[in-house]
């Protein structure tokens, strides 16, 4: 079996490998996991796919060890604000990855190269690719990179609960009933579809919208603008004060 040729690797992704500390000995996986669908069929989902797996191990080893107090539903819940799409997407950021990507000229053109989604799937492919290539230690020290100071400088009780547990404990301290959720809309190829998501408190005839890359992502991003809106009228005098 003819075995293809190790892809060259120009300035810029040599310079990413050093940014990682990490060298490939397979340059392939590094390469795959830089491409998006769009590109080509050797893509990065599932690099993704394992990368997402790893990178949520390496994260509960970390808070495990900075946070011996906290109970497990404090750890989920910074767990959760650490490895959400806006986290990642900085990191890719901090990485300069948006130099090395390899997108379709139709995608770049369109701004791919910063868009949230692509710079979030392909930090966690780069955390699978180094997984297959130096193991777990090697993947567990990118994490460690990546996410660490900010573990580090934190305080388990400074993470907010998420917006939609906040929103029904708002609601409910004022005897209101939990909101209603619904998609609205959705855009995009099956593979990268963004969500729009309408939140409703019918009883005070109230509605936000909030978008994102799962329904999940959406109804976060809805329940934060309500409870935005929420907290804004929440004044003296008003009738939505408890």
């Amino acid at each position: 079996m003819v075995m293809p040729p190790e892809p060259r690797m120009d300035s810029r992704t040599a310079a990413l490998q050093a940014r990682l500390g990490h060298r490939f000995a397979e340059p392939l996986l590094l390469q795959r996991a830089l491409t998006h669908r769009s590109f080509g069929a050797d893509h990065n989902e599932r690099l993704e796919f394992l990368g997402d797996a790893v990178l949520n191990l390496a994260v509960s080893s970390l808070l495990f060890d900075r946070f011996s107090g906290s109970d497990e539903g404090d750890l989920t819940r910074v767990r959760a604000h650490l490895v959400r799409e806006d986290s990642l997407h900085r990191a890719g950021l901090s990485l300069g990855l948006p130099e090395v990507l390899r997108l379709s000229e139709g995608e770049a053109r369109g701004g791919g190269a910063l868009r949230a989604s692509i710079l979030a799937d392909a930090v966690e492919a780069l955390i699978g690719a180094t997984y297959l290539d130096g193991g777990f230690d090697a993947a567990a020290g990118l994490v460690r990179q990546l996410f660490g100071e900010l573990i580090d400088s934190s305080e388990a009780d400074s993470w907010s609960k998420d917006a939609k547990t906040e929103l029904q404990e708002w609601l409910q301290a004022r005897k209101l009933p939990v909101p209603a959720y619904r998609i609205t809309a959705t855009r995009g190829q099956a593979h990268a579809q963004t969500f729009e998501v309408e939140c409703a408190v019918a009883p005070l005839g109230l509605t936000e919208l909030g978008e994102g890359r799962s329904r999940r992502t959406a109804e976060q991003e809805a329940a934060r603008g309500m409870l935005a809106k929420l907290k804004a009228s929440d004044r003296p005098g008003s009738p939505l004060r408890a």
